[in-house]
């Protein structure tokens, strides 16, 4: 198969603004294409005959993710700008989830779930998984009108998992009150942060510290490799000088 060579778009499957601004540092412009799945669904089919593992659980609500982008994206505004670009582009979708004494957390939503979680976490290790599917998009293939959907059959598609642990630091109840009240814990995996206010309260990362904030560099590095997309490619016009 032949390396891609041209420019290549980037499509996004998420709404997480820290995923986009990952990118945008390692000096990608992400398009952004939100995807709707219903996650706690998805979750529930895949464990009904016993609790699958940390990965299959991250990657299941990846691929969810990505299928549900890509079977919404010729309708779209970021559609019609992928093909009007006529570049060759991949759609990335992510999920993450933290495993914290073998329970896998998702976004805690609720204030006082959130500060239960954050409680027991204080002063221990917990893993962060994050999921990856990564879609290349032949614009060849692609119509976007009112009545055209993608050659999706013709989109090669490929998958990988990161795991990151992360040593959380000792917290005063006052504390894990002030964050809480911040909201910011609500809707981040396992209800912290590291690139924002929960930041101070993580001691260290072993691995890559990109996951921790939901998407793995390194990985969309070797699953574009797998798709024969060359990586500096993915970089903006303004970000090659």
């Amino acid at each position: 198969m032949t390396r891609t060579s041209a420019l290549v778009s980037f499509i996004l499957a998420s709404g997480s603004v820290a995923r986009a601004n990952v990118l945008r540092q390692a000096g990608i412009d992400p398009m952004i294409a939100v995807p709707d799945v219903d996650e706690a669904a998805i979750l529930a089919d895949l464990n009904a005959n016993g609790q699958a593992s940390p990965a299959d659980q991250v990657q299941a609500l990846a691929k969810a993710k990505a299928e549900a982008s890509l079977e919404a994206l010729p309708l779209s505004t970021t559609g019609r700008e992928f093909v009007s670009s006529g570049r060759p582009g991949i759609l990335v979708a992510c999920d993450s989830m933290l495993e914290f004494e073998g329970q896998m957390q998702g976004k805690p939503h609720d204030p006082a779930i959130a500060k239960e979680r954050i409680g027991k976490m204080q002063g221990h290790k917990a893993t962060l998984w994050t999921g990856h599917t990564m879609i290349y998009l032949d614009p060849t293939t692609w119509r976007v009108d009112s009545y055209s959907r993608p050659l999706a059959k013709h989109s090669r598609r490929v998958n990988g998992t990161a795991s990151t642990t992360i040593h959380f630091g000792h917290m005063s109840e006052a504390e894990i009150d002030a964050y809480v009240a911040t909201n910011e814990p609500l809707e981040v995996a396992g209800s912290f942060t590291i690139d924002g206010l929960g930041g101070p309260f993580i001691t260290g990362v072993d691995g890559d510290p990109h996951s921790v904030i939901g998407i793995s560099l390194p990985l969309l590095r070797k699953l574009a490799d797998e798709l024969d997309v060359f990586w500096p490619n993915l970089w903006s016009r303004s970000s090659r000088g």
